[in-house]
């Protein structure tokens, strides 16, 4: 087995089906991948869904595996144990792979040797429609990421986001498995993991590769657009930030309260931007998403 694609899931049957879908019609021999569904703890029929849909063969290699211990990263973590693959990749519950997806990763792993892992273009498919508020610098909190259309390392400031990645297995026994302590928890909105281990990953020199023709759609459902969901994501991504520097040391948590300032600099740069253009609810989203996220790393609540 060359490939093994890890979905992750909590609750989510309604958006299963489709991404199953778009896996059964990846035009890479079936033969090369496995795809290896963990279920972490859900209530909704996800386990008779996937037995039933084990039956039909639809994807050969497909298994079920449920893991009981809460949390996005023991999720991932049990996958990655589990996968028999050299490959691993790492695709949402509620995304949609282009037909190319499987065979643009196997073939770039099998002729760029240098390359650890990467991160694809991912594009939103919004449930109804793409709110007024939204600017595309609050796009990547939806998991969206655009950085065009050639393939490149990825900048030193950012970083594969985890509704589209992919690694070589070796890259885990090199500087481990997801941080417990972060990734979201059940309703908990933390965070942090991905760039937790995309820090370790870039401590060893190991390769971050952008594959743009490695593609995804992902759906966001209405629900996600609410102010709420939107507050307690902004603060969760703070919160987590400073668990994840606090982990590390004192120094590293200074730097995160530095980038912050920074990154508010940035939005007051931004709101005069759009407040030229008369766009104030881009404006008015932008100062408090950053304000619920200075709440989340300074104060050190949720």
């Amino acid at each position: 087995m060359e490939i093994s694609v890890i979905i992750c899931s909590y609750n989510r049957i309604k958006f299963i089906p489709g991404l199953l879908k778009s896996l059964e019609n990846q035009d890479l021999d079936m033969r090369l991948f496995e795809v290896v569904l963990i279920d972490n703890n859900s209530d909704d029929g996800t386990a008779e869904f996937c037995s039933n849909y084990s039956t039909k063969q639809n994807i050969p290699n497909f298994r079920y595996i449920f893991e009981g211990k809460p949390g996005l990263s023991h999720a991932r973590n049990r996958g990655i144990t589990e996968s028999i693959g050299e490959v691993i990749v790492f695709i949402d519950d509620d995304a949609l792979a282009c037909p190319e997806y499987l065979s643009e990763i196997h073939s770039f792993f099998n002729s760029e040797k240098s390359a650890s892992c990467i991160g694809g273009k991912i594009l939103p498919k919004y449930e109804s429609k793409r709110p007024e508020w939204m600017s595309m610098f609050l796009e990547p909190v939806m998991s969206v990421i655009n950085l065009g259309d050639v393939v490149k390392e990825f900048p030193k400031n950012k970083f594969p986001i985890g509704a589209n990645m992919a690694f070589r297995k070796t890259v885990f026994e090199t500087v481990g498995l997801f941080n417990t302590e972060l990734g979201r928890t059940g309703k908990k909105m933390l965070g942090g993991e991905e760039k937790d281990l995309f820090y370790r990953i870039r401590k060893t020199d190991l390769s971050i590769f952008y594959l743009p023709k490695a593609w995804i759609y992902h759906i966001i459902p209405d629900e996600r657009l609410t102010f709420e969901f939107i507050r307690k994501q902004a603060v969760g991504i703070g919160y987590s930030e400073r668990l994840r520097a606090a982990n590390i040391g004192k120094i590293e948590l200074l730097k995160s309260y530095i980038k912050e300032l920074m990154k508010w600099a940035a939005v007051f740069l931004l709101s005069i931007f759009y407040g030229a253009q008369f766009q104030f609810s881009k404006t008015e989203m932008l100062i408090k998403f950053r304000w619920f996220v200075s709440y989340g790393l300074f104060s050190g609540k949720l």
